[in-house]
């Protein structure tokens, strides 16, 4: 056992090798599963706790997608007009820094989506609705002042500042029309036309995004099976103008019933699937498509049931099991909430329910986790879009990249709520500096970590969680300042005190390049705004993403994580076997 700070600094070097090798040997063999060990300062012991950590390099425990972190846009974005708007310089520069990644076309609004083949509803009904002129002032904008990407040829515009803000006056007015339904639980009916679907894959595409659009599950026979004769419209579009595009089928079906008064049990929702693979494969462009389901909510007992009821019938029919998982019920939320440890861990009792029952019939299968948020109901304005957030989004992304969650689905990139990655000036929030870090030095090979240092006995019926997360992943290869063979760690201190880290193993002696994330300004947790090693992150004048600089660190130097705070370290030159080939 490690001695506490009497012991010579030289001695203490010395022991490190053995103290990895201990926590090697006290670890179970999937040491990436689990996050770092409790460290906390004993009773009666001064000074801070001096954390030796080592990382095994050789192999990964777990190889994720590339486009593990992802986003979604929800369907209301018809609603109050901000589809419109995907076609903007900024919003594009912004999804582009999060790429590759998948664009998960769903929301709470996806079974009251109708298709309808034509390019003006306005016109068509013989005469301008409430929204004609806005949306012609921005179709003209679009004509007018289009810049050509060299690589795609895509469809970017400039906005005139009012045609923004009057876009945010209606959006507000809609909100509360969007938000009356969601209370009421009575939604209306929401009509995507061939135009719009048009301007959804031009955003995508020109993003570098692999659109996924859920179709509506809602349309029903007489004997409750699905009808598919409006989501086979909505195909042949897609299919003739050759789009690139993976499906879905409804949104939370185990909610059906409270939606509509009729529920939809696991075994027909299955047949529904197999049904729309096989429109699919009659549909050249897609007989080879990715189909993923079927979106269930948390997996509450009912939940269970639906979803082994759908294994049974169509577990081989989807590419990956989709699911989704939100924290916190928004209307209670607090600041302090996204600080407990216990509400970070209760995501990992919902992966081992999942794990289950797709292990049980389809072994193997990938899992998706799509819709995750830190807070239902659309989340809480100054808290879900702050700085705070960012500790249950890092943990959630590094939990699930752990225990072998393919792909992690982020709710909202734009727009809804305040769950969003980008506000309504196109601004980024906090968890959009957070991932685009993580889009930039995180790789998809996972890797185990061992642990040392000075422990607090847990007392009598009480459970020590952790308030220092660390997670370890083989750097991004998209990254080109770093070579093959280095390592990313990233850290969460959750603690109103600084922690020390000392690298040990495979990891001693190397330059560390510091990547640490911290609120700007006075708001503090509050605050929507981040720096980056003192610096504040915000876009350059010219709508082109910052460069994030790291801060080189000396070799051999001892880590310092400030309280409260979420960082990432690049280990350079570690020449990690994991890490060399892809």
């Amino acid at each position: 056992m490690p001695c506490p700070s009497s012991c010579p600094p030289g001695l203490l070097a010395l022991m490190a090798p053995g103290l990895a090798l201990m926590a090697t040997f006290s670890l179970p063999s999937q040491a990436g599963d689990r996050r770092a060990l409790p460290v906390e300062k004993p009773p009666g012991v001064k000074g801070r706790t001096l954390i030796l950590l080592d990382v095994n390099t050789k192999s990964p425990v777990r190889i994720i997608s590339e486009n593990f972190l992802s986003l979604q846009l929800d369907p209301s974005i018809i609603h109050d007009g901000w589809l419109d708007f995907l076609s903007s310089r900024r919003l594009v520069t912004l999804a582009r820094g999060l790429a590759p990644a998948f664009l998960r076309f769903a929301g709470k609004r996806t079974d009251f989506l109708q298709f309808h083949n034509v390019k003006n509803p306005a016109k068509s009904r013989g005469g301008p609705g409430p929204d004609y002129y806005l949306k012609n002032y921005e179709d003209d904008i679009v004509r007018s002042d289009i810049a050509l990407d060299k690589q795609k040829g895509c469809k970017i515009a400039q906005h005139p500042d009012i045609m923004l803000e009057l876009q945010r006056e209606k959006a507000a007015q809609m909100h509360l029309v969007l938000l009356k339904e969601q209370f009421s639980n009575t939604y209306s009916n929401l009509t995507l036309t061939a135009r719009s679907l048009d301007k959804l894959y031009n955003f995508a595409d020109c993003s570098g995004l692999h659109l996924i659009f859920a179709l509506n599950a809602l349309r029903r026979n007489p004997n409750n099976s699905w009808n598919s004769s409006n989501a086979l419209s909505l195909l042949k579009y897609s299919a003739s103008k050759k789009y690139n595009i993976s499906w879905e089928l409804g949104n939370e079906p185990n909610n059906y019933r409270t939606l509509i008064g009729r529920s939809v049990n696991g075994s027909q929702l299955g047949k529904d699937y197999i049904q729309l693979r096989s429109l699919l494969q009659l549909i050249r462009t897609y007989s080879r498509a990715n189909l993923y389901g079927p979106n269930i909510g948390r997996p509450r007992k009912n939940v269970i049931t639906l979803l082994e009821g759908f294994m049974k019938v169509a577990g081989s029919t989807v590419d990956a099991v989709t699911w989704q998982h939100y924290y916190i019920d928004g209307r209670v939320a607090k600041v302090t909430d996204f600080l407990k440890t216990r509400l970070l861990d209760t995501l990992s009792d919902q992966i081992r329910k999942i794990q289950k029952v797709v292990n049980t019939y389809t072994p193997g299968k990938k899992i998706w986790l799509e819709g995750i948020g830190t807070t239902s109901a659309g989340g809480m304005n100054n808290l879900s879009d702050s700085y705070a957030a960012g500790f249950l989004w890092l943990n959630t992304l590094g939990l699930l990249a752990s225990q072998g969650i393919d792909v992690v689905v982020r709710h909202s990139f734009l727009d809804h709520g305040h769950n969003h990655l980008v506000d309504q000036n196109f601004n980024p929030l906090p968890d959009y500096w957070l991932s685009l870090l993580y889009k930039r030095l995180i790789g998809p090979k996972v890797l185990a970590i061992h642990v040392a240092g000075l422990q607090r006995k847990p007392r009598p019926g009480r459970v020590i969680r952790d308030k220092l997360r660390i997670y370890a992943h083989c750097t991004s290869y998209h990254n080109h300042n770093y070579v093959r063979g280095s390592i990313t760690l990233y850290i969460i201190n959750l603690h109103r005190s600084r922690k020390k880290i000392k690298l040990a193993g495979t990891l001693r002696d190397k330059i560390v390049h510091q990547y640490l994330l911290q609120p700007y300004g006075k708001d503090g947790l509050h605050s929507k705004l981040v720096q980056l090693n003192g610096q504040p992150l915000a876009m350059v004048d010219d709508g082109t993403l910052p460069e994030l600089k790291p801060r080189p660190l000396r070799a051999g130097r001892t880590l310092v994580i400030p309280p409260l705070t979420m960082s990432f370290y690049v280990v350079k030159n570690v020449n990690a076997l994991a890490c060399r080939y892809r």
